[in-house]
């Protein structure tokens, strides 16, 4: 299973420049086709992935109009996203492979680690690390086509020394990638990642899946992070950044800069225009999750808290665009 001509291409781009493949962590709410572009303009990474997605909603008969913005993928994306799916069905599983295959996908990833409670209660996500069976099945589902299905996981539920099970098991499925989040689900992002462990996942990857690629997930900031991370603990093959790109949208460049006002603003606005571009279309968008990524962009402007709360109060990207002008214009002293 490991085998896959997908990750093949970015494993060797990224190792013909000796160097960890990147990739942008799934995120609700966040990884939109929107936000991924907005992203690719900044510095791209090796990889993007799709918001979470329920298996079951994809072919659902009335759920699945609910999907069409989290699927949506901009025909100047390049490269295409992964699509992410979560779910505790295999038959679920199963369906929703052929169908993103017919969308096309290039590639399927499972999510077994994340944390929120109402996922939890689906028992899907992190759920799974307490459910081997479950875990199974939506393993068997999501190989349906011949898409690659690569995993991405938390060191365990409640202990730490639940990974010595778990990883193992995951590493037997033989996937192309295992992505491992290092924290328990109970710790959720309230500790530091346990790097102290990586050198020990690597090991459990040589002795059971040499094949399988392994990234590291968890307090990476930056490109520059990443590649430090991985210098300090060979083995490691991918490099997944999360919530650093809300501290710096430039986090996958490759030499850091320092990056001015008016480079900020223009993101910004970019930004503005690609949801204006994409609510056009018809597919269904709500301006109240754009505002969280306002703070992407003041971040350490003078004023930053007075703008911020303005920004905070509109409710149009025109109204965004006045605040933006009015910056722009030294209209806050």
């Amino acid at each position: 299973m490991t085998q896959s001509p997908y990750w093949n291409r970015i494993a060797d781009k990224a190792k013909s420049e000796n160097r960890p493949f990147f990739s942008l962590a799934p995120m609700e709410a966040v990884t939109s086709s929107v936000f991924r572009r907005v992203v690719a303009k900044a510095a791209a990474p090796d990889v993007f992935y799709t918001e979470f997605t329920n298996a079951l909603s994809i072919t659902h008969p009335i759920v699945k109009k609910t999907t069409k913005g989290r699927l949506y993928i901009d025909p100047k994306e390049n490269p295409k996203p992964i699509v992410q799916l979560w779910g505790n069905n295999k038959e679920d599983f199963e369906k929703a492979a052929v169908e993103v295959k017919q969308d096309g996908y290039e590639a399927i990833d499972i999510n077994m680690g994340c944390p929120d409670i109402a996922v939890i209660k689906n028992h899907s996500g992190s759920d799974l690390i307490r459910h081997f069976d479950t875990a199974q099945a939506v393993i068997d589902g999501a190989r349906a086509t011949d898409l690659p299905v690569t995993l991405k996981t938390r060191l365990g539920y409640s202990e730490v020394d639940e990974y010595k099970e778990w990883i193992p098991f995951l590493l037997k499925q033989h996937a192309p990638v295992l992505t491992v989040h290092l924290r328990t689900r109970e710790e959720m992002s309230k500790v530091p990642a346990h790097y102290e462990l990586i050198d020990e996942l690597v090991r459990m990857r040589d002795d059971i899946a040499p094949d399988t690629l392994l990234q590291i997930n968890g307090d990476i900031m930056d490109y520059q992070a990443g590649i430090k991370l991985a210098n300090e603990h060979p083995g490691v093959d991918g490099i997944m950044i999360g919530r650093g790109i809300f501290t710096n949208p430039f986090a996958f460049e490759k030499q850091k800069q320092d990056h001015s006002t008016e480079e900020l603003l223009t993101l910004f606005k970019y930004q503005l225009d690609l949801y204006d571009e994409f609510v056009s279309k018809g597919i269904p968008g709500h301006f109240a999750p754009l505002q969280r990524f306002f703070k992407i962009y003041v971040r350490g402007l003078k004023h930053a808290a007075e703008i911020r709360n303005d920004l905070m109060s509109t409710k149009t990207t025109d109204e965004a665009r006045a605040v933006i002008a009015k910056i722009e214009n030294g209209g806050y002293q």
